[in-house]
C-alpha cells in the first residue's frame, strides 16, 4: 500500500512565502505517513499567465535551482518523493513549464516538460513556456513510475494514454485552474464538473491512479487588478475505476491523503482489459490534425 498526498493553498506573490505553504503542507503529508507528495502547478509564486509581461520572465530558474534544491532537501530529510513544479530557464529566451520529481535521497529523479501550452483569455501560457520535448515517459522513482503530466495535459486522452502505454503507475496533475468572476454559476459548474470527469475517464480508461492537485483561492489580474481568477481547488485521487479517494474543498487550502494499492490497477485491469482489446491497426488517423 502506498500512502499519498496533495498539498493545495493559494499562491503568493512572495517566492518564498508561496514556497514555505507548500513545504508546511509537505511536512504535514509526511507527519501522515506520505511517501509520494503532489505540489499544484507553480507553486512556488503566484499565476503570472493571466497577462503577458516579457519582466516575468525574471522568476524562471534553472532546473537545479533554488526550489529544486529546497525541495530536494526536503525530500531526504523526510524520506519521500515530492513532485513540484518550476518555471524553468533554459536558455536566454527559451523557458518550460516544467514537473520536477526528487527522490528520498533528494537526488533529481526526472523532469517532465508541459507538452499541451493554452492561449486563452487569462491562460496566455504560449508567451512564456515553450512545448515540452520529452515525450510522454514516466519517471521511476523508489514508489513506482510516475506518469507526470501538468494540466493542460489533462484534457488530452492521449497523454495519458501514452504514459499509461509506457508503464506509468500513477498519472499525477499539478494544476492551474479557476473560474473568471464573470462566468454565471451554471457555467462555472460545468467547467469544474468537466474537469473532473475527464481526469476520472483517464483513470478508468488506462486502469490507473490518478493524482490531480489544483490551486486555490483568487488572483488578481497584474494588468486589471479588478479581474483576475478564482482557482477552484476540488484536488482530488482517484482510483482506477474513477472512485474519489480524497477530494479537497473548492475554497481553502488543504492536505488529503490517499492509500494506493497498485496491486489493484492490476486487478482492475484483468476485469476491464482495454489495452488488450485496443484495435491499434485502425487508429493511424490518430495522428492527423483532423480527419476531413
Amino acid at each position: 500500500m502506498l500512502r499519498v498526498a496533495l498539498v493545495q493553498h493559494q499562491g503568493h506573490q512572495d517566492r518564498n512565502t508561496s514556497l514555505q505553504e507548500s513545504i508546511k503542507g509537505i511536512r504535514e503529508a509526511a507527519s501522515h505517513g506520505a511517501k509520494l507528495v503532489l505540489l499544484q502547478e507553480l507553486h512556488a509564486g503566484l499565476y503570472f499567465c493571466q497577462t503577458e509581461n516579457p519582466d516575468f520572465h525574471d522568476q524562471a530558474e534553472a532546473i537545479q535551482g533554488p526550489t529544486t534544491k529546497q525541495l530536494g532537501e526536503l525530500a531526504k530529510e523526510l524520506g519521500i518523493v515530492i513532485v513540484g513544479s518550476i518555471f524553468e530557464r533554459r536558455a536566454a529566451g527559451l523557458y518550460h513549464n516544467t514537473a520536477v520529481v526528487l527522490e528520498t535521497d533528494g537526488s533529481l529523479a526526472g523532469i517532465y516538460r508541459k507538452m499541451h501550452i493554452p492561449d486563452d483569455p487569462c491562460y496566455y501560457e504560449k508567451y512564456y513556456f515553450t512545448p515540452g520535448d520529452l515525450g510522454f515517459t514516466p519517471i521511476q522513482t523508489s514508489v513506482g513510475k510516475l506518469g507526470v503530466l501538468v494540466c493542460w495535459d489533462q484534457w488530452y486522452p492521449e497523454a495519458a494514454r501514452l504514459m499509461a502505454l509506457a508503464g506509468a503507475d500513477i498519472l499525477l496533475y499539478p494544476t492551474a485552474i479557476g473560474w473568471h468572476p464573470a462566468d454565471p454559476q451554471d457555467e462555472k459548474n460545468r467547467q469544474l464538473d468537466a474537469w473532473i470527469t475527464i481526469q476520472r475517464a483517464h483513470a478508468v480508461a488506462n486502469g490507473c491512479y490518478l493524482l490531480s492537485c489544483n490551486r486555490v483561492g483568487f488572483e488578481n489580474d497584474p494588468v486589471k487588478p479588478a479581474d483576475g481568477l478564482h482557482f477552484w481547488g476540488n484536488s482530488f485521487i482517484a482510483g482506477p475505476q474513477g472512485e474519489f479517494l480524497a477530494q479537497a474543498p473548492t475554497d481553502k487550502p488543504a492536505v488529503i491523503i490517499g492509500d494506493l494499492d497498485l496491486k489493484h490497477s492490476e486487478k482492475v485491469r484483468r476485469m476491464w482489459p482495454f489495452l488488450r482489446d485496443r484495435r491499434i491497426e485502425a487508429y493511424e488517423d490518430l495522428v492527423k490534425r483532423y480527419r476531413d
